[in-house]
């Protein structure tokens, strides 16, 4: 089998042994097949964990409630902010495009350390694994862990002033620009054709 390593940036050979096999694969990373290949029958089977209290190693510690609005995991558009929006302010024209395109909010790790939106709305090797249609990718460089939460989107778009960005080289679609010149200019082009 080959799997995906170190955030996306290695795909490993390995072969699965033991019993019973266990695969798990990202949500939406693969479209489901109605048949084997190699022909051979696929069954499903459901059944009931038993867990006692010493089985458990892992224990909740706290919940965060999620924001409004579209979800972050299952958005056709996600319009997402790295460092260069600059404060939780700059996140306002961001919100307003992802209103206009029935989008989620999403950022990279570089703002919620900073405190700028919940860890809730962070792609990347730590937050959210989306496979958004169309991934609007706004001041973020485009670090590997950052690029491996998106790696699933089927186009990016990208809004950044440095044209040297790690992420252009993932990006179906560049802007080199201020995005807080662009973003307003493209919501006043959406509310234009919205009027007519």
């Amino acid at each position: 089998m080959t799997r995906v390593r170190w955030g996306g940036s290695l795909l490993e050979e390995a072969v699965l042994q033991g019993s019973p096999v266990l695969l798990t694969v990202m949500p939406h990373m693969l479209k489901p097949l109605a048949a084997v290949s190699n022909g051979s029958e696929t069954t499903v089977s459901s059944f009931q964990v038993k867990l006692s209290e010493d089985d458990l190693r892992v224990r909740v510690a706290m919940r965060e409630p999620a924001g409004g609005g579209v979800s972050l995991n299952n958005a056709p558009v996600v319009v997402s902010g790295g460092r260069g929006v600059g404060s939780a302010e700059g996140f306002e024209s961001l919100e307003k495009l992802a209103r206009q395109l029935g989008a989620a909010v999403g950022c990279s790790r570089a703002v919620t350390n900073n405190g700028w939106r919940p860890h809730s709305d962070q792609v990347g090797q730590t937050g959210a694994q989306i496979s958004p249609e169309l991934y609007i990718a706004c001041g973020i460089s485009g670090a590997i862990q950052h690029m491996s939460g998106c790696r699933g989107a089927k186009r990016i778009l990208v809004i950044n002033t440095d044209p040297e960005a790690p992420i252009l080289q993932r990006a179906d679609y560049a802007v080199i620009g201020d995005l807080h010149e662009v973003l307003p200019a493209l919501s006043a082009e959406i509310d234009k054709i919205a009027r007519e």
